[in-house]
Formats: C-alpha cells, sequence, structure tokens
C-alpha cells in the first residue's frame, strides 16, 4: 500500500483518541530507548551492593540490547499475527513488573534474568507502538507528524539515559533508574485499552518458528560480535567467527523467506529504493550519531576531566538536536519531499562531524555541544522521515514486520557506529602511543597503550615528569584518533546522503 492509497483510508477512532495515544505511545517509546543507556553510570552503585562478578556486570550491562536486538522482528510479526494492542499491552505489563524485580533484585544473577525480560519486553513495545500510530494516523500529514514525535521519543530515550541516571543516583539508590518504568507501564495500560484499536493481519499464515531462531540467532550474534571487538579487539578471539555466524544466519534468513509461503519478513521489499534506501539510512544515520556520542563521552570524561553527571549534561545539545530534527522532519518532507529530508538528514550529521575535524585536547564545550546538536539534529531528521518512508511503502497489514525492520536498523547502526568509530579511535591511539615506548617501563607502556583508561590509571604509579609526559601524549592521542574516526563517518554520512539523493525518485519519495 502506498502513501498516495492511505489518504482514502478512514482512522479507526476520534481525533481526540489518536491524539491521547500518541502521547501514550511515546512515553513508552522514551522508555525503551532510555533503558538502553540509563544504566551506565548506576554500574558502580550495584556492584557495591550485589557484588557481582566481572562477567556478570557485562551481561548486566549488555543483555536488555542483545534481547531487544535480536527480538525484534520476531514480536513485529507476532504482533501482526495475534494483534498489535494485544501484544503491547502484554509488553508493556511484562516490562513494568520486571523492571520492579530489577529494582528490588536481591543478587545479580535475578537482575540478569529481569533484564532478559525487559528487553524481551521492549522488543514487543518498539515495533507495536510505531505500527500502531501507522493505523490510527491514516491521514498522510497527520502520520508524518505523528511519527516525527515518536521519533524524536525514541532518540531523545537513548541520549537522556545518563543524565537522568545520574540525577536518580545522587538522591535514590540504584534501583531507581529501573522503578521509574513501572508508573508509565501503568498509565500506558489504562489509556490503550481504552483508547487503542485492535489491529492485526487478516490472513498472517503460518508462523514460521526456524525463521523466528535463525532471525534472532542473527542479530544476535552480530550485535554481539561487533561490542566485543569494540571493547578488546583482536584479543577476543570469539567475536569475529560469531559475528560470521550471526552474517550466515542472516542470510540463511532471507533466502529462506524468498521460498516459504508465508514468510516473516517479506525481503522482496527491498526491491523498492524507497524502502531499501530508507533502512540503509537509518542504520547510517544513527551509525553517526551513536559513534559520536560514544567518542565524545570519552574525550570530556577521559581527556576533558568532566564527570559523568556533566558530561551527560554537556551531551545535552545531541538530544536537543534530534527532537528539533524529529519534530521538524514531517514539514520538512511535506514542503521539499522525503528524498531531501533525508539526504540533508544525512548531510548535515557528516557536517556536524567535519566540525570534529579541528579538536584539540583543550576544545570548548561550545564546539562539542555544536557537533552534538548538528549531529543530533540530522539524525533526528533523517530516522524520522526514513521511519515514515519505511511505513508507507510496506503493506498496512504488515506493519508489524516492516517496523521492526527500521528498528533493527537503528540497534545494528548504533553498535556498528561504536564500533567502527571506536576501533578508528584505537588503531590511532595505539600508534600514536607508540613514541613512548622507548622513555616508559614496559608493563606500564603495555596498559597505557590499550586505552587512554588505561593510560590515566598508570599515571599516578610514574615519576611526576614522566606521568606528565604520558597524560599529556595518551590525551593527543585520543583526539588524533577521535579526528581521524570522525573523518570516516563524515565521508560516510556525506556518501550516503549522495546515494539517497541519487537513489529515491521524488515520486517514489514523497
Amino acid at each position: 500500500m502506498t502513501a498516495l492509497s492511505s489518504v482514502h483510508e478512514t482512522s479507526p477512532v476520534s481525533v481526540r483518541h489518536r491524539w491521547i495515544a500518541l502521547a501514550t505511545l511515546v512515553l513508552a517509546i522514551l522508555l525503551v530507548s532510555l533503558d538502553t543507556t540509563v544504566l551506565s553510570l548506576a554500574i558502580p552503585h550495584l556492584t557495591e551492593s550485589l557484588k557481582p562478578t566481572s562477567t556478570q556486570i557485562l551481561w548486566i550491562g549488555d543483555i536488555y540490547s542483545f534481547v531487544l536486538a535480536g527480538l525484534l522482528v520476531t514480536m513485529g510479526t507476532l504482533g501482526d499475527r495475534i494483534g498489535r494492542k494485544k501484544l503491547l499491552m502484554i509488553g508493556s505489563a511484562g516490562f513494568g513488573i520486571f523492571s520492579a524485580i530489577a529494582a528490588f533484585a536481591p543478587s545479580a544473577n535475578l537482575l540478569i534474568v529481569a533484564r532478559v525480560v525487559q528487553g524481551l519486553a521492549g522488543a514487543t513495545l518498539m515495533p507495536s507502538t510505531l505500527s500502531i500510530i501507522r493505523n490510527i494516523f491514516t491521514n498522510p500529514r497527520e502520520r508524518g507528524f505523528a511519527v516525527a514525535v515518536w521519533g524524536a521519543m525514541a532518540s531523545a530515550g537513548a541520549a537522556l539515559g545518563p543524565l537522568i541516571g545520574g540525577v536518580l543516583l545522587e538522591h535514590f539508590w540504584w534501583g531507581s533508574v529501573f522503578l521509574i518504568n513501572v508508573p508509565v507501564m501503568i498509565v500506558l495500560i489504562g489509556v490503550g485499552m481504552w483508547v487503542l484499536p485492535e489491529s492485526k493481519d487478516p490472513v498472517p499464515g503460518a508462523w514460521d518458528l526456524p525463521s523466528v531462531f535463525a532471525s534472532l540467532i542473527g542479530v544476535v550474534a552480530v550485535v554481539y560480535g561487533v561490542k566485543e571487538l569494540t571493547v578488546y579487539g583482536w584479543a577476543q578471539p570469539l567475536a569475529l567467527p560469531v559475528a560470521g555466524l550471526g552474517v550466515f544466519a542472516l542470510v540463511w534468513f532471507c533466502r529462506r523467506q524468498m521460498v516459504i509461503p508465508h514468510p516473516l519478513v517479506d525481503v522482496r521489499l527491498f526491491a523498492n529504493p524507497k524502502f531499501s534506501s530508507a533502512i540503509l539510512s537509518t542504520l547510517l544515520a544513527v551509525l553517526g550519531l551513536a559513534g559520536a556520542s560514544f567518542i565524545l563521552s570519552q574525550f570530556l570524561q577521559l581527556v576533558q576531566g568532566y564527570s559523568p553527571l556533566n558530561s551527560g549534561l554537556l551531551n545535552l545539545p545531541g538530544t536537543v538536536g534530534a527532537v528539533t530534527g524529529g519534530l521538524m522532519s514531517s514539514t520538512i518532507a511535506h514542503r521539499w519531499s522525503a528524498r531531501k529530508a533525508t539526504s540533508i538528514g544525512l548531510a548535515v550529521i557528516g557536517g556536524g562531524l567535519c566540525i570534529a575535524l579541528g579538536f584539540e585536547p583543550d576544545t570548548s564545550a561550545w564546539t562539542v555541544g555544536l557537533v552534538m546538536f548538528t549531529a543530533g539534529g540530522g539524525a533526528g531528521l533523517a530516522f524520522t522521515v526514513n521511519a515514515n518512508m519505511v511505513l508507507t511503502a510496506a503493506p498496512k497489514e504488515k506493519s508489524g514486520a516492516a517496523s521492526a525492520l527500521s528498528e533493527t536498523a537503528y540497534q545494528l547502526g548504533a553498535a556498528l557506529g561504536i564500533a567502527l568509530l571506536g576501533s578508528a579511535t584505537s588503531i590511532v591511539y595505539r600508534n600514536s602511543m607508540a613514541v613512548l615506548a622507548p622513555v616508559l617501563p614496559p608493563e606500564v607502556y603495555s596498559g597505557a597503550r590499550e586505552s587512554i583508561g588505561g593510560a590515566l590509571a598508570a599515571a599516578p604509579k610514574l615519576p611526576p615528569e614522566q606521568a606528565a609526559q604520558l597524560v599529556d601524549v595518551a590525551r593527543q592521542a585520543f583526539v588524533d584518533g577521535a579526528v581521524v574516526a570522525a573523518g570516516v563517518a563524515s565521508v560516510l554520512l556525506v556518501s550516503a546522503a549522495a546515494l539517497s539523493w541519487f537513489v529515491l525518485k521524488e515520486k517514489s519519495a514523497a
């Protein structure tokens, strides 16, 4: 079903009820996005309380994102079959209950289990909210604005996580970062039961379990492999084989969808330039923003010495930019076309990262804020326009699966952005630190060469003059790496902007 045909659809709910529904749905997506990052500052506090092992700490931090990313496609297609409202209500209840369990978890193992179920429930919420928006906002202009608000909140949630976590931890115990989810989910269930209509695919066909497992294994393995390579590099021997297994599973998944009578995802949609360009643009837009946020957070804390909370405050321009870009996306796309809006959004991210090419260790916080605001604004614009293009390119009855593909691209973009730009930064950093090999004790140099955090930890063990030299060289080496990473991302984003301009046609993207 195309955007033009949707003009003749009739919304199943009144004007008043659909805007009430939108307010509730975007609040839910804000929390799901927020939960991907809110835990970052709470790890030291819960470590002191629960005494987890180093392996348990890694699982507490990562398992939510792994499960969320791996189950998006599965839950999107499940919603198309059993009903999106029903799945949303079940997911909301599960998310709220296990948020409370996580908040009061007496052990690390129970906290890990709670995070697993939170990820599963979050995977039901993300595609359900977007596909419900597709079904209740049948007017293209209204739907464009509704998706813009949805996209702005999705972007804001991930960016606000560390800041909200920092504020809560200033006044409450570590469990408060989970407990804030409970009242919101109660409101979502109460309002949702009242105003949301049920919708599903009238002829869904059988649910293919081999495809479910292939999509789960493929996405989780790719995200895990990418994250492990980012953190440990080639020192983690399992990372590359696991990522390779994930790619193999996804290729097998796509091939299977081509031959089974009732595919979970109609991969033939990717033959539509509008659909495939929107998915790729989403991945690259989030890649640029996530990579920039990851590197600039380290720059602010490790190079310039800001506390985690102050670093979160200085990242706020990225949130403001993402919300602004998302809210303006409907107007820009309507006035100029989605093709121009997507290309502009990607180019703006690339342009914002170009500002980082002039970074020095003493670069002002204002300049960092300008980079984040520009990159956030471009990402908010591109991501939201692309989400709307995905919805209008796919048949209405398959909107859950289409939404899930868009959000899977978002999750993969975040993982790849951190991996690609983080790896580029690390390679340059290690090469730049080679000048210290002749003057530092081997055991000190080995740790300092791995990361700027290792260098700052090793400095107090050295005589004052050597310590000062180590810190100065490490900070400059990190900045050199960040500049190269920003250059790589700029080229990628500007190239993607050009590709979107030439691949998308005005009529297909309007």
